[in-house]
């Protein structure tokens, strides 16, 4: 009797949590084929008149500069993820594999900065961005993102406890470098974590919109988010627009998402490598 309350308390909140999930979403699909009149008068969910009204996606296509703006936004991604994989997998290997004075610290100092509000040091940040004449560049924020936070050393770590000091020591008796055996034996084996830091950074740099509009406020240079804000005015925001927008731009990260989804299961040893 217990394990079947067990099981329906189970299912009833799992059927809870899509309805949370999927309501607000819902909102923005139906919107987005509803006109400026319709979305205004009706409140709620509501089905539109027509699916076929797709006025609102073309002016999100073009008057919003989608496509440019996915450019902009999977430039800044690819180079802030791929510094950021490699900054947190050396970190993390160096830390686990190396014994040294001040290994500790480097840890504290990567949780102090994770742990204090990024608001507080934007006017050091921005002071920088400015003499290194970055401001209103596309590198400004590829800067500020491509440093790797104690969140991903510790993936990376919990998965490096998982691989054996023997691999290191074989690599290391036929002749193998530290680098060598980084990139040859240790980093191919932390490919679960390493899938894991990508969705996570992606996902916080496709949904950011603070550091993209205070460095680059350029209109030539939207990102997603930006280019989404270009409907929100002071006197009329165009919401029906703005759903268009907002249903277009999740289709790429699911997209993403569900291709990388099986990699993210449990961080294991797959097997041992053959030097």
């Amino acid at each position: 009797m217990i394990k079947k309350i067990g099981i329906v308390t189970k299912y009833l909140s799992l059927l809870l949590w899509a309805f949370i999930i999927l309501f607000p979403i819902s909102i923005l699909l139906f919107g987005s084929f509803m006109t400026h009149e319709e979305f205004h008068n009706k409140q709620g969910i509501h089905w539109p008149d027509s699916f076929l009204y797709l006025t609102n996606y073309s002016k999100a296509i073009h008057e919003g500069h989608l496509l440019r703006s996915f450019l902009v936004t999977f430039f800044i991604i690819f180079l802030s993820v791929l510094g950021s994989v490699f900054i947190g997998s050396m970190i993390a290997y160096v830390c686990h594999r190396f014994h040294f004075k001040g290994k500790k610290m480097i840890l504290f100092f990567y949780f102090l900065v994770s742990s204090t509000p990024m608001v507080i040091t934007q006017v050091g940040t921005f002071k920088i961005m400015t003499t290194l004449h970055l401001y209103n560049t596309i590198w400004a924020p590829v800067v500020l993102y491509i440093g790797a936070d104690v969140t991903m050393v510790y993936l990376y770590l919990q998965n490096m406890e998982q691989l054996p000091i023997e691999l290191d020591q074989a690599a290391m008796m036929d002749g193998a470098s530290f680098w060598t055996i980084y990139t040859k034996v240790i980093f191919p084996l932390l490919r679960p974590a390493t899938v894991t830091v990508i969705l996570l950074k992606m996902l916080s740099i496709y949904n950011d919109f603070y550091i993209p509009y205070l460095y680059m406020p350029s209109s030539e240079l939207p990102t997603v988010s930006t280019a989404i804000f270009r409907f929100v005015g002071p006197y009329q925001t165009n919401w029906e627009i703005i759903s268009a927008c907002i249903v277009l731009s999740i289709i790429p990260m699911l997209i993403i998402y569900l291709c990388l989804q099986s990699y993210m299961a449990n961080h294991q040893l797959e097997g041992s490598v053959k030097l």
